[in-house]
């Protein structure tokens, strides 16, 4: 089975895009549960192929009705469940038939040097934007010239930053990201680095920032699990709830305390579990 068509179809899918049918599918059932069909089992594909778990693997996927059959190789039983579940949550799949075999040995087939899977690149974009959402929401990194790239979960910032504490704090940025496995931070400390003038005019208010400390978290590692409150007045923004450990509140403390627009940070109602 060639992996590539599938995923080809999955994107044409998910963006909305036509549907590709034969002759003999067309003649089996009625047009229109045959367009349905062809919808659900690409966006199947697509959350498959988006899926960091999932993507490595070769599925084969039809659906009929409300039942989509899966079959393909898997190397944990994990997975074959996974891929279930995931099937399950796609709208309009009430029913699935799990044909998923496991094999402990089996591997993913070599791709070429430097080429990467549909879900690879698409989850490489996704941390791109991440970072470059974090950097642009900070009050020591807005505006600043800095180019970030992804490439199978490796980051590399480049740019110029006014000083060593800027530089260090871009990389923690990109280094908790969730999905991120290493950062290359060629970021230079250069003293005629200066912000570009194209920082964000989004206006400062309590919503804002309180929007914008909850992105922050939630696109943190490991605080993204964390039940973690948020609230904002005049420019204080307190954090509640529970997290893990010490280091984990003490990373909250430091993301809020950047973002543009938080004059300070209270934490006493954040409390740690050890």
């Amino acid at each position: 089975m060639n992996p590539i068509k599938p995923l080809a179809m999955a994107t044409l899918f998910a963006l909305g895009g036509g549907v590709a049918l034969t002759a003999s599918a067309a003649a089996e059932k009625p047009l229109e549960q045959t367009l349905s069909d062809a919808n659900k089992e690409g966006r199947i594909w697509a959350s498959f192929a988006l899926n960091r778990h999932l993507n490595p693997f070769e599925f084969d996927i039809k659906v009929n009705g409300e039942t989509a059959t899966l079959s393909g190789t898997v190397d944990e039983s994990i997975d074959k469940e996974l891929a279930e579940q995931v099937a399950l949550g796609v709208s309009g799949i009430k029913k699935v038939v799990n044909n998923v075999t496991v094999d402990p040995d089996w591997a993913p087939k070599a791709r070429p040097t430097g080429e990467r899977s549909f879900g690879q690149t698409a989850e490489d974009a996704t941390i791109t934007a991440t970072v470059k959402s974090k950097l642009l929401w900070s009050e020591h990194t807005d505006g600043l010239d800095i180019d970030v790239d992804t490439n199978s979960g490796v980051v590399t910032l480049r740019g110029k930053v006014p000083t060593t504490e800027g530089r260090d704090l871009a990389g923690r940025y990109a280094a908790n990201t969730s999905g991120v496995r290493k950062v290359n931070n060629e970021l230079a400390v250069a003293t005629d680095a200066r912000r570009s003038g194209t920082t964000s005019e989004q206006p400062m208010t309590d919503t804002w920032v309180t929007a914008k400390v909850k992105s922050s978290l939630t696109l943190s590692r490991p605080l993204m699990d964390d039940d973690i409150d948020v609230k904002t007045t005049n420019g204080t923004v307190t954090l509640s709830g529970q997290v893990e450990t010490t280091q984990e509140k003490s990373l909250a403390i430091e993301i809020a305390d950047n973002i543009r627009g938080a004059k300070k940070v209270e934490a006493g109602g954040l409390k740690t579990r050890r």
